[in-house]
């Protein structure tokens, strides 16, 4: 079988949430001897074109030099390259910039889109780009022979608005073990003595309402934010805003996996802020590390976590946790989150999950 996949910057993960799916599936694939093809920009740090055993494309992504119209470029230079390979399935991870080109995929492979989150409920977008996601939205389901939903929640939303079936495969990770407790020296931490949140520093996130709640809390034990709060104004505002607050740490982007994993196994509390899409891979990581989860109160997180983590709304909630809940009280909670990774959200059976989608959906063809 031969695999292409778009959608994301590209392989080994130095951005978020799809493309560490991505790094995992195409390895996994590649094992299970299918040729598979990742689509990565030209601004990725990797250059080489494998990695392991993965072929590696680059495509030319002007972003840097365009803005976000480099990413709608980007999207049609790798469509384009798709053209070349006599792939037998394309899977597309996301719609955003890549659906208004749908009518140039070759017609040979099957095209299987992740649906992602619902884009259009961003925050950040105007009301006009958010009218756009929507139609953008409708082309990905239109020009996709099968659609992936990430969540129960995003697979009802799909069904009941295009009558179109989607198969619900989760996304996946592991459970954390064997954590080098000395990388702390390096960020200048202790154990269990800093609370932390790791997300792309957006409004949808949270992020705002979790650190008004750390400055509401008087606590000084240290916050530590993890995300690229330089790559746009919201970001460099919230850095601004909290700059007299010695406990609040803006880190910027983590990508070293030992790093995220030794700060998430010995943080106190983690807060998860997410509140579009469905089942988040940051939410599924931080399980799978131990954590005690504080996750903003929607669907999509409850229909992850249900009662093994506790809910914020407001920054009055934030503070009343910071101030009353502590990991070593919750050990239940936490045996209960590392259960449920082993047992429904491993990332070897998410894997094998799509490689068996895959042969259904040809089989179907």
């Amino acid at each position: 079988m031969r695999i292409g996949i778009i959608g994301t910057r590209g392989i080994p993960n130095h951005y978020g949430g799809f493309e560490q799916f991505a790094e995992y599936l195409s390895v996994f694939l590649v094992e299970r001897n299918c040729e598979v093809f990742v689509y990565n920009s030209s601004n990725h740090p990797y250059q080489n074109k494998t990695f392991k055993k993965v072929n590696i494309i680059h495509c030319n992504d002007p972003e840097k030099k365009m803005g976000t119209i480099g990413q709608f470029v980007y999207d049609l230079n790798c469509i384009l390259d798709t053209r070349k390979r006599d792939l037998d399935i394309i899977l597309q991870l996301g719609y955003t910039s890549s659906s208004i080109w749908s009518f140039l995929f070759p017609k040979k492979p099957l095209i299987i889109t992740n649906m992602d989150g619902l884009e259009w409920k961003r925050s950040k977008y105007t009301f006009f780009v958010r009218k756009f996601l929507k139609y953008a939205e409708s082309l990905a389901v239109k020009h996709s022979n099968f659609l992936v939903a990430d969540s129960n929640g995003i697979k009802k939303y799909i069904d009941d608005k295009y009558k179109k079936d989607s198969k619900f495969i989760a996304y996946g990770s592991n459970v954390v073990c064997n954590v080098d407790e000395k990388i702390l020296e390096k960020f200048k931490l202790k154990k269990f003595e800093y609370n932390m949140l790791i997300a792309r520093i957006e409004p949808e996130n949270n992020i705002e309402t979790i650190l008004d709640g750390v400055a509401l809390s008087k606590t000084e034990t240290p916050f530590i934010v993890i995300g690229d709060y330089n790559k746009n104004n919201f970001g460099k505002r919230l850095k601004e805003k909290y700059i007299e607050f010695k406990n609040i740490i803006f880190f910027g982007s983590i990508y070293n996996a030992k790093e995220l994993n030794c700060l998430r196994y010995f943080c106190n509390l983690y807060f998860h802020g997410h509140s579009v899409g469905g089942t988040n891979p940051s939410l599924l990581e931080a399980m799978g590390s131990g954590n005690m989860i504080i996750a903003h109160n929607n669907i999509f997180n409850k229909a992850v976590l249900k009662e093994n983590a506790y809910y914020f709304f407001t920054p009055e909630d934030v503070s009343f946790y910071l101030n009353t809940k502590s990991k070593k009280d919750e050990e239940k909670k936490i045996q209960n989150n590392k259960l449920k990774i082993k047992t429904e959200y491993d990332i070897n059976k998410i894997n094998a999950s799509y490689l068996s989608y895959f042969y259904e959906c040809l089989s179907k063809k």
